[in-house]
């Protein structure tokens, strides 16, 4: 039998099921590695929205940082919402020790309703401490909007905000583009200087829910099966684009649905 290779997951827990935690371990799964985790914070959401949260204390995390790390050979990880710039800090300090490899930063900041889900120092902590430890980073048009502080509503002010955002030092930019106007949703993707725009199809079903953890969880995985960065989020771009096809079918809440991750749909 072959050991499986691990990935640890960083991130909050959604009560839905349908992002968060939940997410990556269904997106493990699915690329048949062993998810490991670290939880943040307690949501509780389902798919109309955020009721409320609960951070966890960074010290907490830590620990479990402390008891993953230290029984389990971790080939990458991801991090998702951390709730707290005192999180954020402590994640990073891991990252600068080299304790969290191929690190996968995606910069959960907002809700899909707007609604903040890290305190007012965080985009400062992200762009200061944790990016510059990251080998990808994974935001959407607001996120980079916010660690940026630019308005991005086209391809072009999407590669300027990769190129900004790479001078914070990650290996490798991708802004996604799924909250373009209009039916395209290419990503940017910034590796080495060098500009690629993975072209994509906006997918007509309201069962989005977790795209942006998913897709991060999923490069991770990528990025553990030693695929270079670029080719990760390719292929982990394709995973989630059938992860939404698949759930174009069914109806699990009243509000935004989650993925369909093992191709049930």
């Amino acid at each position: 039998m072959t050991t499986p290779v691990v990935v640890l997951s960083i991130a909050g827990s959604d009560s839905g099921a349908g992002a968060g935690i939940q997410a990556d371990l269904k997106t493990f799964a699915a690329h048949r590695v062993f998810g490991v985790t670290a939880v943040t914070a307690v949501t509780a959401q389902d798919t109309t929205g955020v009721l409320g949260v609960v951070p966890l204390d960074p010290e907490f995390v830590d620990l479990q940082l402390e008891a993953v790390l230290g029984d389990f050979t971790v080939a990458a990880t991801k991090t998702g919402m951390l709730a707290s710039s005192a999180t954020v800090a402590a994640v990073a300090r891991r990252a600068a020790a080299g304790d969290l490899p191929r690190l996968v930063v995606d910069p959960v900041l907002l809700a899909s309703t707007g609604r903040p889900l890290l305190d007012e120092d965080g985009p400062r902590s992200y762009l200061e401490l944790l990016l510059p430890r990251a080998l990808v980073v994974t935001p959407n048009l607001r996120e980079a909007g916010l660690l940026t502080g630019t308005t991005i509503t086209d391809l072009d002010s999407m590669e300027r905000a990769a190129r900004r955002l790479a001078e914070a030092g990650p290996a490798t930019v991708v802004v996604k583009g799924g909250h373009l106007a209009g039916g395209e949703a290419p990503d940017v993707v910034l590796h080495g200087g060098v500009l690629t725009v993975l072209p994509g199809t906006r997918i007509p079903t309201g069962n989005d829910h977790g795209t942006g953890c998913s897709l991060s969880a999923a490069i991770a995985a990528g990025l553990a099966l030693d695929l270079e960065p670029v080719e990760a989020v390719r292929r982990a771009k394709a995973y989630v684009a059938g992860a939404l096809r698949g759930a174009a079918g069914w109806r699990l809440g009243a509000g935004r649905g989650p993925l369909d991750h093992f191709g049930w749909g």
